[in-house]
């Protein structure tokens, strides 16, 4: 939270209440939330809080680069407070999203094809597929993939 709180400070943003919230929402969980979730979550501490606010906030503090967007194809924008360099898996059955490092890809060059589309800002790699738990599942003969 002190990282947080510094670069608001840094930003001239007020700290409030509801961007603490929001942020500490966001940042401690792994699971890559909605806004409706972090909604739902920061209102059981804040009771007054509108999901407008949240949403405010999220695009306040992605703004600014406290927290990333995560997009999940078919799906809704997740939140993401890991400001390390990471990729993600992505389940298409129970939408479960984790992180993982991978060096390689973090040294990867632009191609001289894609440089000539624009300007390169970032690169992500996202896997789409079963995670485990669903893979296992699905085995056993439940339910099939969403997408």
């Amino acid at each position: 939270m002190e990282v947080f709180r510094d670069a608001c400070k840094k930003a001239g943003i007020r700290v409030t209440p509801q961007r603490v919230e929001v942020f500490r929402q966001v940042a401690c969980t792994e699971e890559h939330p909605d806004a409706e979730t972090v909604f739902r979550r920061v209102r059981r501490r804040l009771t007054t809080v509108s999901l407008d606010t949240v949403y405010r906030t999220l695009d306040l503090l992605e703004d600014f680069g406290l927290i990333s967007r995560v997009d999940v194809l078919c799906d809704r924008a997740r939140f993401d407070a890991n400001r390390e360099r990471h990729h993600h898996f992505v389940c298409v059955r129970c939408g479960a999203v984790h992180d993982f490092v991978h060096p390689g890809w973090d040294r990867s060059t632009v191609p001289e094809a894609v440089k000539a589309m624009g300007d390169v800002r970032s690169m992500h790699v996202q896997f789409r597929g079963l995670c485990s738990r669903c893979a296992a599942q699905e085995r056993r003969g439940g339910k099939r993939p969403r997408s």
